[in-house]
Order: structure tokens, then sequence, then C-alpha cells
């Protein structure tokens, strides 16, 4: 069950992120990352930039030359944390004062002169369109010059930079394909944190997992603000697309393009994308994921309310019946796929009626899971500067509780509609809470945890039977194919 924001892994919040040693390492880096995995894919090509200026990560923060931290706008909570993080390093700078500390990400962008300037918390400010320029500012910080570029940009898709792979399990890794995002929903950040939307090359994209392929990965996830909404033409954001030229508009690869020569190229791999968003989904990208055996069972669909009054004060480009057309095509093209969600209770001016048009919603769809949160102000965008904060409290407690209740049914049903079946898995680690079971996802990526068998290891593809379930595991046993 996923109460909190979309995508944010509350067990991996301020994870220090590590690397194997290179010989040219000279310097220790502390790169500790929050948020959503955009960001913890952003710090894999933070370190690889400064591999190549010579340092090497570190997981002890006394060892650092260089502490950086890789935060979001996301919440107000995930702000509060960084900044209390931000006081406690301070407090070691004190006693090394040749260490420097930098912020980078989406709260960059938003504090950025209030960090440097006012706070002086830190030495470095870097949004994330500026990652390249870190030699240099690196470098003003050393001449005593104020180091910040929040610059956002209309190209960078940092395509040809081979991210260095942090943590992980050495199965599952996330290639980038879009970075920011053109849509304008009135309670989000994104726009002005990661600015417009851009696709990347598509070559770039193939070699990067091509490279995660011959490293011994197992498992790639397409990863965007908006995935279904990639169009590469040449470069350049995607709202220019109308003036490209004839030849540009010919030879241009879309989503569903991307996602069939991925998986055609790499029949043995697994795929997932991350996120969707219905206004942009074709049909073409679900007869993709019906053709290709590797392209897992599972969409993250956002909807954030079941009510067309409330998208259309959110700026969704989409009524409930429109997402409701999308999920009887999804259902009819892909019959096994599962389904998860976004939902926001009490949004600005949400009415008891509007509330039930998303229960009713939720009743149609019957979701495997979702991440559900109250609404919250969030500064700079367009809902905190024109729409009253009018719901109140104790109605967005309720709400947000009625939703729960009705996720944890739906889980519960779509979990007991797995038992009794086989599943392929792959196996990603040992369950958390017994060392002697694996765990690992099948193609719904439902979670199923299961004993081990001598002989079997992490990365193995293994069948799976069913046995039973909570509303968020699958307990079974492997049994031959």
């Amino acid at each position: 069950m996923h109460t909190e924001e979309k995508h944010i892994d509350e067990a991996r919040q301020g994870e220090a992120l590590i690397t194997s040693p290179t010989r040219n390492a000279t310097k220790k880096l502390f790169l500790e990352s929050y948020g959503c995995q955009m960001n913890f894919s952003d710090s894999e090509i933070v370190a690889s930039i400064l591999n190549n200026e010579g340092y090497q990560t570190t997981q002890k923060v006394d060892e650092a030359d260089l502490i950086l931290l890789n935060t979001c706008s996301i919440r107000e909570k995930a702000e509060q944390t960084v900044r209390k993080r931000l006081g406690t390093l301070n407090a070691i700078k004190k006693q090394k004062p040749s260490l420097k500390i930098g912020v980078l990400g989406c709260m960059a962008e938003r504090l950025k002169h209030k960090f440097l300037e006012e706070e002086h918390l830190v030495d470095i400010v870097v949004g994330p369109d500026a990652y390249r320029d870190l030699p240099n500012l690196l470098n003003d910080v050393e001449d005593g010059r104020d180091a910040i570029n929040v610059q956002l940009s209309k190209e960078e898709t940092y395509a040809e930079i081979s991210p260095v792979r942090l943590g992980g399990n050495g199965v599952t890794a996330f290639v980038t394909i879009t970075r920011g995002c053109d849509n304008m929903c009135t309670f989000c950040v994104v726009p002005f944190t990661r600015g417009r939307e851009r696709s990347r090359d598509p070559h770039s994209i193939l070699n990067e997992c091509k490279e995660l392929v011959e490293s011994g990965y197992k498992e790639i996830t397409l990863l965007g603000q908006n995935v279904d909404s990639y169009l590469w033409y040449g470069g350049g954001p995607k709202k220019e697309f109308k003036n490209a030229t004839d030849i540009q508009k010919a030879t241009a690869v879309d989503f569903g393009q991307l996602l069939d020569m991925v998986a055609t190229q790499f029949p043995n791999v697994r795929l997932r994308f991350s996120t969707s968003n219905p206004q942009d989904m074709e049909e073409k990208v679900l007869e993709v994921m019906a053709k290709h055996k590797n392209i897992c069972k599972y969409i993250h669909l956002p909807v954030q309310s079941g009510s067309t009054t409330v998208l259309e004060r959110m700026n969704r480009q989409h009524t409930r019946e429109e997402y409701f057309e999308l999920i009887d095509k999804i259902r009819r093209i892909v019959p096994d796929c599962a389904l998860s969600h976004d939902m926001i209770a009490g949004f600005c001016g949400e009415t008891e009626e509007e509330h039930q048009d998303t229960l009713s919603l939720m009743e149609y769809v019957k979701y495997d899971f979702g991440y559900m949160f109250a609404y919250s102000e969030r500064p700079g965008t367009p809902a905190h500067k024109k729409m009253p904060d009018d719901v109140l409290p104790e109605d967005k407690k309720r709400r947000l509780q009625e939703i729960i209740e009705m996720q944890q049914k739906h889980s519960a049903e779509r979990m007991n509609s797995y038992v009794g079946k086989i599943h392929e898995v792959l196996i990603e680690g040992n369950s958390k809470r017994d060392e002697n079971f694996w765990y690992g996802r099948n193609t719904q990526n439902a979670v199923l945890v299961f004993p081990k068998v001598e002989g079997t290891k992490i990365g193995d593809f293994v069948n799976v039977k069913a046995n039973s379930c909570t509303t968020a595991t699958i307990i079974g046993e492997m049994v031959e194919a």
C-alpha cells in the first residue's frame, strides 16, 4: 500500500550512494539523494561527471571533501528534511573548513539565492539541467566566487553521459528517456523546477540499454516525467515539433516506436516504463505491450481525481469519460495488465459530490495499488497563486481515508486473483523479513516472496506458484516450468 507522493520510496530517502573505486580518484564525494526516481537517476549522472574530476564516492560523511544533496521540492516534508540535514552538515563544516557543501536538483531550482546568499547554508547550488557545469562551479568556489547555475535548458538530456550505477542490486536499472514536463498541472512544481519537456536521442537510449545488458542487468525501466509524450525529431523541446522540417517529422520517433525498438533489440530483458499520462497514452503503445512478452504488463496511470470538474481545475487534459475509455482499451488490448494510480484528496474547491466521483472511478478501475495523499499547496504553482486551499483539514483527512480504504479493498481483490497461479519472477534480492526467502516481482509488478532453493541467485528468472497473499505481498514457492 502506497500512501505517499508518487515514486518516492521512503526507505531510500537520504540514501548515500556508492560507486566502485577508480584509479584516478584523489578526492571523496558524499552524495545523498531525496525524492523521486528521477533524482536517484540524476545522481548517477552527477557521480559520472565528478568521477572524471577525480572524485570517488564514500558513504562516510566525515571522509568527504565534497557533500552534495540531490533534493526534491514536491512536498514540504521533503524540503524540511533537507534543511535539517544541511544544519547537521554545516556543524561538520565548522570542524573542517575545507569541506564544500552543495544542493542539487529541484529544491536548488526553487530556492536558489536563498540557500547561497541569505542563509549561507551551502557553497554550490546546481539545478537539474546544469550538472555538466559542476567542475566549473567547484573551481568558482575555490576562487571565492558564488557558485550557482540553475539555468533550465531546452536541449540538455545528458544523452552521451554513461551514468555510474549507484547502490542498486545489479539487476534492475532506470534509463531516463525524457527530461522536464510541458503539462502545466496546477498543483505541480515540476515544470518550474525541471523545465520544458525534451526527449533524448533514441540511439543513446539503446546504447545505454546495451551497456546495462552487457553488465548483466535483467530489467530496465524507461523513465520520464511523462514517458508517453516522448518524441525525438533531432533535438529540442517537444512543443517546437510543429516547426520541424518535413524530413524531421517523417523520421521522428515516438514512445510506441521507442518501446518497440528496445523490446525487439533486447528480447531477454524485462522492460517497464514510468510515468504515463492519460492524455498522451496512445493505442499503439498498448499494441506494442501486447506484442512483446518482455514488456511488463503494468502501467502506472495517474488520474489525481475522478471528477471532470476537478480535473479541469487541475488543468489535466482529459475528462473522467476519456479516462474510462482508455481503461477499457487497456483491458481489451492488454487484458492481464495491472494498473496503479496517483490520487489527491481535497484539491481546491473539491465538493463531496466530486469526492464521490473519485470513489466511483476507483470502483470502476479496481487498481492494483496507488499513491494517495491529501492536497497540500506547493509555493509557486498556479493553484497556490490562484486558488484558495479551501477544503477543511478534517474533510481532507476523511476523504483520504476513504480513498485508502477503497484501495486496500481493491488491492486485496487483485492480489487474491494472482493466488493459485504460476508467475515468472525476477529474483531481485533477499526478503526484508527473512533472508532464507527471495523477493522479486511478476510482470504485473506484484511483489512475491518465496523460500530460497539451492542453485538460485539474484538475477535469475524463476517460476513461482502463489499460495497466499496480503494486500501488498504474495507468498509462494518455486516450481518447475
